[in-house]
């Protein structure tokens, strides 16, 4: 098994305090795996599937955003999703200068889905792949809620309005303990300013999937109560990309990668990784490789 990350704190690009971890494999790695969580959660919450992924042989880097786990910021709030994509552009330029040469995947989860496509449609030509899980694409709200928080977020940008169920996140009761022990998310609820950025940005990625064409991994469980997997089939159709898989898993709850059943999805996830590097570095893994 990988060792344990290591912690740093950066500089992001407007000055607020990014922390972020980082697990790498014992050898060269193959690949480089940038990590963007969603709400409820934090780098630290990521450590079995990095350390997965590092075992595998790829270096594995994942940021709290602002406001959330141990980066600066107001708590849960953001009133632009360009400041999370700020964030993320500022891990992914960091890593890449660390790990120069190798083949780039963004995984987003959730609400760091909506955050990892739009930085994809920004900043396409920087990574080399994407992998959507449990994207928050389509919540289980009605359109006249969502449009009610935008016009909220305006006047109360701080007003509390959403509240995520640590027991929606799974159906394995020790990650849902372990949620709800954790002191990093105690008490957390989406402010409306937070909420309507996410909505406008998803609403700008229905105008926009088109313009995505690198190659996409979607990923959702058919019992998300969070999330509806109807918006990952939704990006699968309409996603420009010729190479897209849409893997929708029976029964699973929204934390695919902390559910019964998260080994299938690490090694769906990392076969799919290996299927897209470079010919060279594929060659060059061992035929034993899990």
């Amino acid at each position: 098994m990988a060792n344990a990350p290591s912690e740093e704190t950066v500089a992001g690009k407007d000055g607020n305090q990014i922390f972020f971890r980082c697990w790498r494999p014992d050898g060269p790695p193959t690949a480089l795996v940038a990590i963007c969580h969603g709400v409820n959660s934090h780098s630290g919450q990521y450590d079995w599937t990095a350390r997965q992924l590092a075992d595998k042989g790829f270096a594995v880097y994942a940021l709290d955003l602002r406001g959330r786990g141990l980066s600066s910021g107001e708590r849960f709030q953001v009133r632009d999703i360009e400041e999370y994509v700020g964030d993320l552009a500022t891990l992914i330029d960091l890593a890449k200068t660390r790990e120069p040469g190798l083949a780039v995947f963004l995984l987003g989860h959730s609400a760091g889905g909506v955050v990892s496509c739009v930085y994809t449609l920004e900043h396409q030509a920087e990574i080399d792949g994407l992998i959507c899980e449990s994207f928050a694409f389509r919540v289980p709200a009605p359109g006249i809620v969502l449009s009610l928080i935008k016009g909220l977020s305006h006047v109360a940008p701080n007003l509390k309005v959403l509240k995520l169920h640590n027991e929606d996140f799974s159906r394995d009761p020790e990650p849902v303990r372990l949620l709800s022990a954790d002191p990093l998310i105690a008490g957390e609820v989406q402010p409306a300013g937070t909420v309507a950025a996410l909505v406008r940005a998803d609403e700008r990625l229905e105008r926009e999937f088109g313009q995505i064409t690198l190659p996409v991994l979607i990923m959702h469980g058919t019992v998300d109560k969070a999330t509806v997997p109807a918006g990952s089939e939704f990006f699968y159709k309409n996603a420009g990309s010729s190479d897209k898989t849409l893997r929708l898993y029976e029964g699973h709850y929204h934390d695919l990668l902390n559910d019964y059943g998260k080994e299938e999805v690490l090694m769906d996830t990392t076969q799919w990784i290996r299927q897209h590097l470079p010919a060279s570095k594929r060659a060059g893994l061992g035929a034993g490789a899990g």
